[in-house]
């Protein structure tokens, strides 16, 4: 089918859709990385397996893109079971919850997204939930209301959150497994990027999935993005290959630096050194400089420039380092000494 035709008729679209779905593995033998969390995984899921029971509620954090969801997803294959997905903001209601709750089957998968962000009222009712496999339920008003514990079938909560520390302890410590996602090496990006390249058909050469994958900033989300634009790239412009050369080209088009830095990345690293003098710089003043939310800044932006060293958080503000002044091309000077703009400010006593 000419790509004409593909464009025109939508079975053929749906087609690409599914294979892009397909990205994702569907078991831990397809899922490249995370080495110590897929152990403790393959040991927790084979004794639940062999005890016959659902596997114990799952807690998966760490910065977004680096496979929580696919996790849960190999959890429930693995398991045999079906897996019910939702997020911490689509659960407005306890009644929403109850909904859910209601719905499942025995050893089901219950997939909460950002689950740190699920109001407090409704943690109250996913408490016994977890712990009791019990819905309590208020029936009636007034004095006439009465409570109603629904039995549940046994269930996997599996809950992914890109911020631990927003997680209530009761809700936290109902997790039996806590797990802490990395940004991945390299060598598995490499990796992951080649897997994808055959599920597209996309023939790529070692050495240019390699330049993808390094510049992916350790994220399998961001290099399989990366990997369907150089993809275009090497359709339209080159041979359909995607070759060192390729790959280069392609990612430079894209402002893909050498470190991965896009240029947001770097837009932000030239606001703290052109703006303020390279810091520090309170978190507030800097998303309104920039016209983002600090939400954006704080997870987005700031676990890669963090971890390249470019970027440091002090109790005044954020500073760039010289190896940011260094990545830009630009002459390094000390930090000033002016105070946050963001913290109060404490007079003289004289």
């Amino acid at each position: 089918m000419s790509e004409d035709e593909r464009l025109v008729n939508p079975a053929a679209r749906a087609d690409d859709q599914q294979t892009e779905k397909s990205l994702r593995p569907r078991v831990l033998s397809e899922f490249i990385g995370q080495e110590k969390v897929v152990s403790q995984l393959r040991i927790a899921i084979a004794a639940a397996r062999a005890r016959e029971e659902p596997l114990d509620h799952t807690l998966f954090y760490g910065p977004p893109g680096l496979g929580k969801t696919s996790l849960a997803g190999v959890i429930a294959n693995e398991m045999g079971v079906n897996l019910k997905i939702t997020s911490g903001p689509a659960i407005e209601r306890a009644g929403d919850l109850a909904a859910i709750l209601t719905n499942l089957q025995k050893d089901d998968v219950l997939f909460i997204d950002e689950v740190h962000r699920l109001n407090r009222a409704i943690e109250e009712v996913l408490y016994p939930a977890m712990e009791d496999f019990a819905l309590d339920l208020m029936v009636g008003k007034g004095p006439s209301a009465r409570n109603l514990r629904l039995k549940l079938p046994r269930f996997t909560t599996i809950g992914a959150t890109t911020r631990l520390a927003l997680l209530t302890s009761p809700l936290r410590d109902r997790f039996g497994s806590i797990h802490r996602l990395v940004f991945y090496s390299d060598e598995a990006m490499q990796d992951i990027i080649e897997r994808a390249a055959r599920i597209l058909n996309v023939p790529t050469t070692t050495e240019g999935a390699f330049e993808i994958g390094r510049r992916a900033r350790g994220t399998p989300r961001i290099g399989n993005r990366l990997l369907r634009r150089v993809r275009d790239y090497a359709q339209v412009v080159a041979d359909g290959i995607i070759t060192l050369e390729v790959a280069r080209a392609a990612l430079a088009t894209l402002e893909v630096d050498e470190l991965g830095l896009d240029e947001n990345d770097r837009r932000l690293l030239r606001t703290i050194v052109e703006l303020f003098n390279g810091g520090p710089v309170g978190l507030s003043t800097l998303a309104a400089a920039m016209a983002e939310e600090v939400d954006a800044i704080e997870d987005v932006y700031e676990p890669f420039l963090l971890q390249l060293g470019f970027l440091q958080r002090t109790p005044r503000g954020r500073i760039a380092t010289a190896r940011a002044y260094a990545h830009l091309g630009l002459p390094y000077t000390a930090p000033s000494d002016h105070p946050d703009p963001d913290a109060p400010q404490q007079g003289s006593l004289f």
